[in-house]
């Protein structure tokens, strides 16, 4: 497997556990050992793109577009959370949140790799190129494509 997988596979795993967590509690119950309530502002949503968009990206399947959601709202999440309780991510605990947003971010550039799901789907509906017939041995003429 390639280092692009792996990466793929271990930051979309890690994403999914954070929503996880948040949604049903599953791994380590957060917020105080609360779940988030369904449609809560903006506990709940930030969960479901967590859980969804980790579960995609750690399958390989609408990786850039949930890499892309998913980077945008750690960005939100670390403005609106965390930057008011200091300058450096270190100080205001939005580590995990500026570490999820790049990471997500060079997968929305970089793409899933080929070892995805979807990389696989699209190289199998893809037609394969058909091997040309090549001239007998002892044959000294060229072969002609199209003849």
């Amino acid at each position: 497997m390639g280092g692009l997988a792996a990466f793929r596979i271990v930051v979309g795993f890690l994403f999914f556990c954070h929503g996880a967590s948040t949604l049903f509690g599953w791994f380590l119950t957060s917020h105080g050992g609360e779940t988030a309530q369904i449609g809560a502002w903006p506990s709940w949503y930030a969960g479901v793109i967590e859980f969804v968009g980790g579960l995609l990206v750690m399958v390989g399947w609408g990786t850039r577009t949930a890499a892309l959601l998913g980077a945008g709202s750690m960005a939100v999440a670390y403005f609106w959370k965390h930057q008011g309780d200091g300058l450096l991510p270190v100080q205001n605990d939005g580590e995990s949140a500026t570490l999820f947003c790049w990471a997500l971010l060079l997968l929305v550039f970089l793409g899933p790799g080929r070892f995805a799901l979807e990389s696989v789907v699209w190289r199998r509906g893809r037609p394969q190129p058909q091997p040309q017939p090549r001239a007998a041995s002892g044959d000294r003429r060229l072969a002609v494509v199209g003849e």
